[in-house]
């Protein structure tokens, strides 16, 4: 599993791949204390698209895309 280098990156791919398979598509975030870090990482179980920060200025980033994940998932549509 590959970490993608920017964040444009990695939301453009998981957006993609979301979309072309939202049934089997599993999103999971883990925080780290000790390094301060977070984890992204969304997968279908054929592809994996993960993220990796310590800049806490990328936190809001995060806040926005995994809502708007969320409300992906949950819509009918």
């Amino acid at each position: 599993m590959v970490f993608v280098k920017s964040w444009e990156d990695f939301e453009i791919a998981a957006e993609n791949m979301y979309m072309a398979n939202p049934c089997h598509c599993r999103f999971t975030m883990k925080y780290t204390h000790q390094r301060g870090a977070v984890e992204l990482k969304l997968t279908d179980n054929s592809k994996c698209v993960q993220y990796k920060t310590e800049v806490l200025s990328e936190l809001r980033r995060i806040e926005k895309f995994s809502g708007n994940l969320i409300q992906m998932m949950a819509s009918k549509e």
